[in-house]
């Protein structure tokens, strides 16, 4: 608030009301402060808890939905025959494979033509695989094997064949080749029309044969004929894809993962660790230092910890031989309150009781998925978390709406107290003035007497 100084007294207006109004708002300032302070304490609490539970439901995901417990290996006693791989849907078994042979594509090649450039006829060629087809109307000014070979690879409707020229001793040749394998994508090249030219060209897989016939590939899984138009096979086991190489004898061996589980179990461990550090922190009193934690006492924080601990905790009673608890996983708690994993006794469980474990972690009856789902809870948009984050930033709101009103309030206090001393001022100085003149007179008076 800026002032300035009027009159001639002795009177500094500007200090005294500037010390006035600094001293009357001073206490409701320091209020206003300590209160803004508290609230942006507890605020970043909140929001260092609230962050750390959310860290450890995204490190729970994999338990409660049971991802963790589907993640498999799989193995190939001798690769060179196939290979195979496997996702979540594949069941732990093993499976010996027989492959007979492989799926082919068709390749023919046409007889020696001469020249690729020589002029080889007029006419109609129709090429088809399986319902589809496409012909060519080969003309004279264009009708020489390089141009049928470029016609063919560059139509739109071409139904699944490439076309090449092979050069042998003998002359050039025309070699066609089915894009797919499998019997069902074998084609046919039939010719009309024209001048006949183009006859050396057809070919039925019927009567003629192929440089390379189509096939289906055939093996057996367990003993049980399958039959593929692809090399790539993905559904003649649930969850497992194999790749055929060339015919013989494999076993392919799909089996759950164990440190999948275990690096997930080990994520869990350190996320609620790292919540249980910082609500230590957030709820200690260091009688040392004096120094208390900015939740300490909180009820809400102080009933979140409780529940995740009843949850971890919980104790399943089924009568079953597998694990009843997440200790007998391995899991226990610290004297600190930390969690602490004995990968080994997980290990155990898993290869003993694999469907038991998941079942115990796992779902929205599993120790997992009631964490997620309490942790969802507190930290969703209307959880009680996030009402008490909204309640926080209302006060704050609060607050800064009081600071501005006292500085309204002590704007319109100082421009009063200015007036009132200035006033003050002017009439000292009137005063002033009209003292001096008196002497001025007795003074003179006493100089005729």
């Amino acid at each position: 608030m800026a002032t300035s100084s009027v009159g001639s007294s002795s009177i500094d207006v500007n200090q005294i009301v500037s010390s006035l109004v600094a001293n009357k708002r001073a206490a409701k300032d320091k209020q206003i402060a300590e209160n803004k302070s508290q609230v942006t304490t507890q605020l970043t609490a909140i929001g260092t808890l609230t962050s750390a539970l959310s860290a450890l439901d995204s490190a729970i995901k994999g338990l409660s939905d049971g991802t963790a417990f589907k993640t498999n290996k799989t193995s190939v006693s001798d690769t060179s025959i196939l290979s195979a791989t496997s996702d979540s849907g594949a069941q732990p078994n093993a499976y010996k494979i027989v492959v007979d042979k492989l799926a082919t594509a068709q390749k023919t090649s046409s007889p020696a033509l001469g020249d690729a450039k020589r002029a080889l006829g007029t006419g109609s060629l129709t090429i088809s695989v399986g319902g589809k087809s496409m012909t060519l109307h080969v003309k004279s000014d264009a009708n020489t094997l390089e141009n049928i070979r470029d016609s063919i690879n560059k139509a739109k409707d071409n139904p699944g064949v490439t076309a090449s020229i092979v050069n042998g001793s003998d002359g050039a040749h025309l070699v066609l080749s089915s894009s797919n394998t499998g019997a069902a994508n074998a084609f046919t090249v039939t010719t009309s029309g024209g001048d006949g030219g183009l006859d050396g060209l057809a070919f039925d897989p019927s009567k003629d044969t192929p440089t390379v016939k189509a096939q289906d590939a055939s093996f057996t899984v367990d003993g049980l004929s399958v039959t593929s138009a692809s090399n790539t096979v993905s559904n003649a086991i649930d969850g497992v894809t194999l790749t055929l190489s060339k015919a013989g004898e494999s076993t392919v061996t799909v089996a759950n993962d164990p440190d999948a589980t275990v690096t997930a179990m080990q994520a869990l461990v350190s996320a609620y660790n790292n919540f249980q550090s910082s609500y230590k922190t957030l709820t200690m009193y260091d009688k040392a230092h004096k120094q208390v934690g900015a939740l300490i006492g909180d009820a809400t924080i102080t009933s979140i910890k409780g529940q995740m601990s009843q949850i971890l905790g919980t104790q399943v009673h089924d009568g079953g031989d597998g694990p009843h608890s997440m200790s007998d996983l391995g899991l226990s708690f610290q004297v600190d309150g930390t969690l602490k994993l004995d990968t080994s006794k997980l290990k155990t469980q898993l290869a003993n009781h694999p469907r038991e474990t998941q079942d115990l972690v796992s779902g929205e009856k599993g120790i997992a998925g009631k964490l997620d789902k309490a942790i969802t809870g507190w930290t969703a948009s209307n959880g009680i978390l996030t009402l008490r984050t909204n309640n926080l930033n209302k006060k704050s709101d609060d607050l800064d709406d009081q600071s501005a009103d006292l500085d309204t309030k002590m704007d319109a206090y100082g421009k009063q107290l200015t007036k009132q001393y200035t006033a003050l001022d002017n009439l000292m100085t009137k005063l002033g003035s009209t003292g001096s003149f008196l002497q001025q007179q007795f003074a003179a008076l006493s100089a005729k007497q």
